[in-house]
């Protein structure tokens, strides 16, 4: 008897074949995927390693079972099964309130359209960038997501950190890690993870207080780290309080004292204002990551493509820019690109990337992301990055 998972809404149909109507939410077949074969699992009981990433998001599904529905569009939109969660409950993989910030951010790449340039010299799409010193394989990273290990038994957090850094190491990228409630200065397992994979990673800590901070940030430059930063949106974050470790806003002369604190390149994420960016350069900080923490901290915000325009042309090349926030392929990449970000991360894919494959799951996601931004240039005649500006959009 095999399992069917309806994607909607992830009720368990168990049959030869899918219900003609789901029970829970009423779609039809069409909607239902077959559950992995408990028969295929090798004789120790764990998964085979995943060939295609088809396998990876079929196995993701299962893991996730009640937390994520890995629909082929990931958008935020109210009657994804993420978002139904979020009022009343954990927030899960879904988006802050409504979820708007978190649909913000899919739609404001949607709506951006790639102009198709197809006559001159044939080349082969140069996807190379540098990252902090450190020359990439493509300009897409590892965001710095934390917490999947609460979403499902089947990972440990150390594991799933271990995964994203490997997995995006072993395809010429970088994993940035992130910090949560159940992380502590004697517990991080971020850190633990990047220690354990030789500081091939960039740790992204929570806007603690100003001396657990300086002790994290020393711990990640002694192991090797080409960066470092702090989550500044994660001022609003209450279960950090409710867990005893309090979060706080920054102003600039507290950020210039953690840009002091170290000599590694100081990263400033969840910038979504030009006054904030602003301030953080002024801070003397190397890395500005423009994101809304993929809609998860504020309801209503903008999406991220529709404010990053407006940060680069403030910022010019004093500091490194990159964008995340609704990046689901190679040509959303591109977009972010175009809009004037040096470097792009991907971070609700990835979770379910290693959730479903580990570190095989995060290289072909992150490989497949490089495919379509290769395949992009090419057919927005673009043959480096270098080249790539806003005339590849209508």
């Amino acid at each position: 008897m095999a399992k069917w998972i309806c994607t909607v809404c992830n009720y368990v149909h168990e049959g030869e074949g899918p219900p003609d109507v789901c029970p829970v939410c009423g779609v039809g077949p069409e909607k239902f995927v077959r559950a992995k074969d408990e028969a295929a699992k090798s004789p120790d009981g764990d998964s085979p390693e995943p060939e295609t990433l088809e396998q990876v998001r079929d196995a993701a599904r299962e893991q996730l079972l009640g937390i994520c529905g890995v629909y082929p569009a990931c958008d935020g939109q109210p009657d994804r099964l993420c978002q139904r969660e979020a009022y009343g409950a954990p927030i899960g993989l879904g988006g802050a309130g409504s979820g708007a910030s978190f649909a913000a951010n899919y739609t404001a790449l949607a709506s951006l359209k790639l102009k198709t340039r197809l006559v001159g010299d044939h080349f082969d799409p140069d996807t190379k960038s540098r990252f902090c010193g450190l020359e990439l394989a493509m300009p897409i990273m590892g965001s710095s997501t934390a917490g999947p290990s609460k979403y499902t038994d089947g990972m440990s957090e150390e594991a799933f950190c271990r995964a994203t850094i490997a997995g995006c190491r072993s395809v010429g990228s970088l994993s940035w890690r992130g910090d949560t409630y159940f992380y502590t200065e004697e517990e991080h397992p971020a850190l633990d993870a990047l220690e354990a994979e030789g500081g091939a990673g960039v740790p992204i800590f929570k806007p603690r207080a100003q001396d657990v901070l300086k002790r994290l940030i020393e711990r990640a430059e002694k192991m090797g780290c080409p960066a470092v930063g702090v989550d500044l949106d994660g001022c609003g974050s209450t279960i950090m309080a409710r867990h005893g470790q309090p979060v706080y806003r920054k102003t600039t002369a507290e950020l210039r004292e953690l840009v002091a604190a170290t000599s590694l390149p100081f990263v400033a994420k969840g910038i979504m204002a030009v006054e904030d960016a602003e301030a953080c350069v002024e801070a003397g900080a190397k890395v500005i990551a423009v994101s809304n923490h993929g809609g998860r901290v504020l309801d209503s915000t903008p999406g991220v493509a529709q404010v990053l325009p407006e940060i680069v042309e403030a910022i010019g090349e004093r500091a490194v820019i990159t964008a995340d926030g609704g990046v689901r392929t190679g040509y959303d990449v591109l977009k972010m690109l175009a809009l004037g970000a040096d470097a792009v991360l991907v971070g609700r894919d990835l979770i379910r990337a290693a959730i479903g494959g580990r570190e095989k799951g995060v290289a072909l996601q992150m490989t497949q992301l490089r495919k379509g931004l290769s395949r992009g240039m090419l057919m927005t005649g673009v043959p480096t990055l270098n080249e790539l500006d806003r005339r590849v959009l209508v």
